[in-house]
């Protein structure tokens, strides 16, 4: 069996493993809004399935599965449950990043134990100061999702010289024994993430456990010279970026089939019909399945062109990357658009706490909230590169 053939069975296996565990991430989603955090026990079983595999190096025992099988399964754990769709996608994003780091700091994580899980914060919110060997960090990073369920972080800096002046940005790799979590996660939307704060009080970090921004913006990372293939020449604003808009395609997803079983069912007492014969909810139905289909189309175009040139070995044009950044957004803006258009649909009772409409409702929101789904920076960095001007970006 050639290579593709075996990749394609494994993620097979893999978005079959995630098909059969989304009655159970059904039943435990309101249990994880009310504890704040996703169980245990629905991280186990994401990990036995593999989803956390399915980016990382072969030679770690992951999968390097097509990214598309990795957004797959991420949306469809969160058509069922927000939260672990959203911690799913971060969390299993990181072998992807931590793949790019020099091989001495992949070792460190997974020489001992492959199914080591990271969480990060990557807003430069803390202070690196340069020394011999490496740096030494400080500072307070916020929403590090499923940080409870990792025992490293990545954590993003501004790097200064000895004068206070700015010479680089990284991420940085910690041990949980170089960093503590402070329970914050205090949210009307995405509560079971347990997105909580990160705190480094003045800790060494070696030169190896950091990563440039400027190499990931190339797409030439250290990393690459243990691990070759084309998953990990791909673009860091790319495939971060489509990670934070994938599990909202989800939400958008769940909510949308939510929306129908319970279409069905619904009597509107104030005109004495069935719900579901209402032409005007059925155009309203009819609009949300258009932009959820449209962002997830766009995603299978862009992650499909991004794969193409870097299995040919081509540098990827800038162009196509601005537009993955363009769409990026916009889908997540059809999907707000559409859970919006959906929960308008759905009445009063749709208020009840514990309804699944709500909470799709409540996440996607909380979802487009990340700095990622900035719609004015992605779509001005687009038309100015479309009119010829200089656009800078590390997350394109």
């Amino acid at each position: 069996m050639c290579e593709d053939e075996t990749r394609q069975r494994v993620s097979e296996k893999v978005i079959e493993a995630v098909q059969e565990l989304l009655p159970a991430l059904r039943e435990r989603a309101q249990d994880a809004e009310d504890a704040r955090r996703i169980s245990d026990e629905s991280v186990k079983a994401l990990q036995e399935a593999g989803v956390f595999r399915l980016l990382q190096p072969a030679r770690f025992g992951g999968y390097e599965a097509d990214p598309l099988t990795f957004y797959t399964a991420v949306r469809t754990i969160a058509g069922a449950c927000g939260s672990t769709g959203w911690v799913s996608s971060v969390l299993g994003v990181h072998p992807w990043q931590l793949s790019l780091f020099p091989g001495q700091a992949q070792d460190d994580v997974w020489g001992d134990d492959p199914h080591t899980r990271m969480s990060s914060s990557y807003a430069p919110t803390g202070k690196a100061t340069l020394v011999d060997g490496g740096y030494r960090l400080t500072g307070r990073w916020a929403f590090s999702s499923g940080c409870d369920h990792a025992t490293w972080v990545l954590l993003g800096g501004i790097v200064l010289d000895d004068k206070g002046n700015r010479v680089d940005f990284k991420t940085f790799l910690l041990p949980i024994s170089d960093y503590t979590i402070d329970d914050v996660w205090h949210t009307v939307g995405l509560r079971g993430t347990g997105s909580n704060d990160i705190i480094v009080n003045d800790v060494f970090v070696p030169a190896h456990r950091t990563l440039s921004f400027m190499d990931t913006t190339r797409c030439v990372c250290p990393g690459q010279e243990v691990n070759p293939g084309a998953l990990y020449r791909l673009p860091f604003g790319s495939v971060f970026s489509y990670t934070i808009t994938t599990p909202i395609i989800g939400m958008a997803t769940g909510a949308y089939q939510a929306h129908l079983d319970y279409m069905k069912k619904r009597v509107r007492v104030s005109y004495g019909s069935k719900a579901a014969e209402d032409p005007f909810a059925q155009v309203r139905i009819a609009d949300a399945a258009s932009e959820i289909d449209a962002a997830w189309l766009q995603l299978e175009n862009h992650m499909g062109a991004l794969t193409r040139h870097a299995e040919a070995g081509e540098q990827i044009p800038m162009p196509l990357r601005f537009a993955v950044r363009r769409d990026q957004v916009k889908g997540t803006a059809r999907c707000i658009a559409a859970v919006d258009k959906l929960f308008e649909n759905s009445g009063g009772k749709s208020l009840k706490v514990g309804t699944p409409i709500q909470r799709f409702w409540r996440d996607a929101h909380a979802g487009r909230g990340h700095a990622i789904n900035d719609p004015e920076r992605a779509l001005s960095m687009f038309g100015a590169m479309e009119l010829g001007l200089p656009v800078q970006d590390a997350m394109v």
